[in-house]
């Protein structure tokens, strides 16, 4: 499915009409007058079509009022500025587990400031870790996600703990999957194992989509197809 030159949220066709109408933009919830929207409604403002990519998902995070982390994620990653592979999966998986949860827990002025803290931590979290530091960078943004619902420190002792279990959890489950790099799969990987992770220890359920199938495989020419748990053909879309 191509997101890219239709609507980058649902994939749909763009309608064009000779009349403008006031439309809320899907990212930053502002109204503006506009011809252009999708067939279902989706409308995108010029100032949030050319963001940088980590300023898109920052804006659309602290907006959203979507409880599915990976819902969340599909709508980012169908953005052309989050591209196949990039470091900033590793701001979009913390990023939206924090909308989650605070969604849940109807706290938005806590969800905002840590997904701005979130996003000064990822920028340490290069293009390239899973390879060259032996730790994928998405994995590790589940513990980062953990360290700040728990305000873990350097010198907290059960939240140190919990941040350290969530990103071994992650980055095993990354790493039974195998190589080669996958940011598609591997930030799936990383937030089921986070919505695992809250049920088992902090008994907060996050409802996810759990026969999810990648949409990006034909974008990915080192896809591992059927060797990969979100693998679907062609020939079944």
């Amino acid at each position: 499915m191509d997101h890219k030159t239709n609507c980058l949220i649902c994939g749909h066709e763009l309608v064009y009409k000779d009349r403008s109408d006031k439309l809320e933009c899907y990212f930053c919830k502002k109204i503006y007058e506009s011809n252009v929207k999708c067939v279902n409604g989706h409308f995108i403002c010029d100032s949030c079509h050319s963001l940088p990519a980590n300023e898109l998902i920052k804006q659309f995070c602290i907006n959203s009022k979507l409880e599915d982390p990976i819902e969340m994620a599909l709508i980012l990653m169908r953005n052309q500025k989050i591209r196949m592979h990039g470091p900033e999966h590793h701001f979009l998986v913390p990023a939206v587990l924090l909308v989650s949860y605070y969604n849940l827990k109807n706290d938005t002025e806590k969800k905002v400031e840590k997904i701005k803290e979130a996003e000064k931590r990822a920028k340490n979290l290069l293009g390239g870790f899973c390879g060259y530091y032996g730790a994928c960078a998405a994995g590790i943004g589940t513990g980062v996600f953990i360290s700040l619902i728990t305000e873990a420190t350097p010198l907290s002792k059960h939240e140190w703990k919990l941040s350290n279990m969530m990103t071994s959890k992650s980055l095993l489950s990354i790493a039974n999957v195998g190589g080669p790099r996958c940011c598609k799969r591997n930030t799936f990987l990383a937030i089921t194992e986070a919505v695992n992770f809250l049920i088992e220890n902090f008994g907060i359920t996050m409802n996810i989509n759990k026969n999810l199938k990648c949409e990006f495989n034909s974008l990915n020419k080192e896809c591992l197809k059927d060797e990969c748990p979100y693998f679907y053909s062609i020939l079944e879309k």
